[in-house]
């Protein structure tokens, strides 16, 4: 058991049922899922498409799934069937590890990073956090990368308020800025 998990069990899940007033234990929201997004469009290359799937498995830890577009939009260039993204969904243990070092390392290394602000949660309590740079994970170190790439996590909460996901993520530790 990690040591996110250990946290949420001893003394997040206690918290949030003392603030809320919860009556089971199991009514308290907990992290269902995290996911990783890349978009690739503007990449034409499959050299670069192949970079950023090895990265994307080494940042967390399981192979990416290639995202298709749906239909063929003029605009974009982009055909039916073609790739325009990868996306990695992250459950239990691996899930855990990845927010421990999102939070604890990664988000530290960030430029100018000042805190997640409130406005990235939406009305269910699902955190989404933008990230300009790959480089920012403690797997990237030494790695020898031609280019850099932006990704999307996306942590989705079993809560049923705004304000009960942003308080989930705080007790967990997320760096959330506060409104005043």
């Amino acid at each position: 058991m990690s040591s996110l998990q250990e946290k949420y069990k001893k003394e997040v899940a206690p918290a949030m049922q003392d603030k809320f007033g919860y009556k089971n234990k199991m009514a308290v929201p907990k992290i269902k899922k995290v996911t990783v997004n890349v978009g690739v469009g503007k990449m034409r290359d499959e050299k670069q498409q192949e970079e950023i799937k090895k990265y994307l498995a080494i940042i967390t830890g399981q192979r990416p799934n290639a995202r298709r577009a749906k239909k063929a939009i003029a605009s974009f260039k982009t055909r039916q069937g073609m790739t325009v993204g990868y996306a990695v969904t992250l459950r239990g243990k691996r899930m855990y590890d990845f927010l421990s070092r999102f939070i604890n390392l990664a988000l530290p290394r960030t430029r100018d990073f000042k805190g997640i602000d409130q406005k990235s949660f939406d009305k269910n309590g699902n955190l989404t956090v933008g990230v300009k740079e790959h480089i920012i994970f403690p797997e990237m170190i030494g790695e020898d990368y031609k280019f850099l790439f932006g990704l999307e996590v996306s942590v989705t909460t079993s809560a049923k308020k705004r304000e009960e996901g942003i308080e989930l993520l705080k007790l967990m530790g997320f760096p959330i800025k506060s409104n005043d």
